[in-house]
């Protein structure tokens, strides 16, 4: 049980950094610096997109890390 929970906790870890790398930053380039505020207007049609997804695969991974992580020490 401890060395499948710890491949999975491996194949989890490498994903996580994977889509984390994969998002482009919040203020990426120079779009970022002259819209500003404007990005608070229109942050809801962001929204929809390859961004959404990744943010969702970061969360869905994140959650599978830490439940994977209490389930190891528990069973260590």
């Amino acid at each position: 049980m401890q060395t499948l929970l710890t491949v999975l906790l491996i194949i989890d870890c490498l994903a996580l950094v994977a889509v984390v790398l994969l998002q482009s930053g919040k203020s990426a380039g120079l779009s970022g610096s002259i819209a500003g505020g404007a990005e608070q207007l229109f942050g809801k049609q962001k929204a929809r997109g390859i961004d959404a997804i990744l943010e969702r695969t970061t969360v869905v991974l994140a959650s599978v890390f830490f439940i994977l992580t209490i389930l190891l020490a528990y069973f260590v």
